[in-house]
């Protein structure tokens, strides 16, 4: 080979290399805000189930305080909102959701509550446990995304 020939290939090479490393800086790039992206939305749609989750909640607990349970359909949203968390909350948060949703039935299945009326009555705060769970878990998601960002900026 003559040096005519070794300097085209190694310029060809060279090239080769320097168009690589842009494509996989790219791709690394794309792929690494892809990921940043779905974690944001999985955040973004936790937060608005565990929301729904505490409001029907509560409108159930505050129905139950002076009411009968006269039609079971009542409990349908809070039922699918439980099963579409139970697709990927984790135990920490599931396990106080349970509890929440079984004190309601226990309420509806106690007499009628005169709120006028101090005394024997059910703690009133209900999903104090399942909100520190579904706050500690967002947390942890919200650590789980500026760590994958950080990874980003390197």
């Amino acid at each position: 080979m003559d040096t005519a020939s070794i300097s085209a290939l190694a310029a060809v090479g060279g090239s080769a290399v320097g168009a690589l490393a842009s494509f996989l800086t790219t791709w690394l790039t794309l792929s690494g805000q892809q990921r940043a992206q779905a974690l944001t939305h999985a955040m973004a749609r936790k937060e608005t189930l565990y929301g729904e989750f505490i409001e029907e909640a509560s409108k159930l607990f505050t129905d139950a305080l002076t009411h009968e349970l006269d039609d079971v359909s009542k409990f349908v949203r809070l039922y699918a909102l439980s099963n579409k968390l139970r697709l990927f909350a984790p135990v920490a948060v599931l396990a106080p959701m349970d509890k929440v949703t079984n004190r309601i039935l226990e309420i509806y299945r106690r007499p009628n509550l005169d709120l006028r009326i101090a005394g024997n009555q059910p703690a009133m705060d209900i999903l104090r446990d399942f909100s520190a769970a579904c706050r500690k878990d967002l947390h942890l998601q919200t650590e789980s995304r500026r760590a994958a960002t950080a990874r980003l900026d390197r």
